[in-house]
């Protein structure tokens, strides 16, 4: 839960949040002092002072406005025909029981030590350590299983390559992992530098997200699926922020729902250490209008 001082932070900071601000305390103070009004309609001889009595009514609308509107840690609109709901929520992951979705580069590296490869606090790195209890030889049988049907688009050599696998797919590849009745999505896409720096682009993320939605219509049983703001971290899409992830994520998802059920519900969940980069206020806005 994020500090009240700090969400109110981003509450004042905020343009859509100063005019959610503004019609919450307009709507509030309309009411109680037209209520005001029609006490002293009624015994205009009360002791209610007018000067003090206004000051108060001022001060607690703008009080219960102020809590009203503050950014809260968890949106969802729920959609009709055909029937899902998307919901953008502040926590952890790997705590939600769902179908979930990782990313991945292209070599689907998986080696977290000396966090030169895979960071061990990503979300990859967590998939390995609190799904796969940290074997990595598991996960990559696990994913060669999964990528055995796959045609590579090449390999490097050792020496161009000096760490991690040199197997490349095509980006936008789907490892579809089996794990406690659930399903696990692993996306490549982002492509790993000889120099283990993972690059993407919006059109590959497009492209990527495109995949995932086809991947879980085919294994994913219309079930519940949780997945991070991809992109953020591991690819570097530089060119946009985690609020504009997440607005890229929300728009393939719905579109791609509108011709048929992808999910019954996705939960795109923050970090929370990235709240406080993030609009939510804004965010319900977009959402409310796909």
């Amino acid at each position: 839960m994020a500090h009240p001082f700090r969400r109110l932070r981003i509450l004042l900071s905020s343009r859509h949040g100063l005019a959610l601000l503004g019609r919450t305390w307009a709507v509030q103070f309309g009411l109680l002092s037209g209520a005001a009004q029609l006490y002293l309609t009624f015994w205009p001889d009360s002791p209610l002072p007018r000067g003090p009595g206004l000051l108060a009514i001022t001060g607690l609308t703008l009080l219960s406005a102020i809590l009203r509107s503050l950014p809260r840690n968890r949106i969802s609109r729920e959609f009709s025909h055909p029937d899902f709901t998307v919901t953008v929520e502040v926590g952890d992951l790997f705590e939600h029981r769902s179908h979930l979705v990782v990313g991945f580069s292209d070599t689907f590296d998986t080696d977290v030590s000396g966090d030169l490869l895979v960071a061990r606090r990503s979300v990859q790195g967590q998939l390995l350590t609190r799904v796969y209890g940290g074997d990595t030889a598991v996960l990559d049988t696990a994913l060669d299983a999964a990528l055995a049907q796959v045609t590579p688009v090449g390999t490097e050599a050792r020496a161009d390559k000096p760490d991690g696998k040199l197997v490349r797919y095509p980006l936008g590849t789907v490892a579809v992992l089996s794990e406690s009745g659930r399903r696990i999505f692993c996306s490549a896409y982002g492509r790993m530098g000889n120099d283990l720096v993972v690059n993407s682009g919006t059109e590959q993320l497009w492209h990527s997200l495109t995949r995932i939605w086809d991947a879980h219509h085919v294994h994913g049983q219309r079930g519940p699926t949780a997945m991070p703001i991809v992109g953020s971290d591991l690819a570097r899409i530089n060119s946009m922020d985690r609020g504009s992830l997440l607005k890229l994520i929300l728009l393939s998802f719905v579109s791609r729902s509108r011709d048929g059920v992808v999910s019954s519900a996705l939960t795109i969940v923050v970090h929370p250490r990235d709240y406080y980069r993030i609009d939510m206020l804004e965010l319900d806005v977009f959402l409310r209008a796909l």
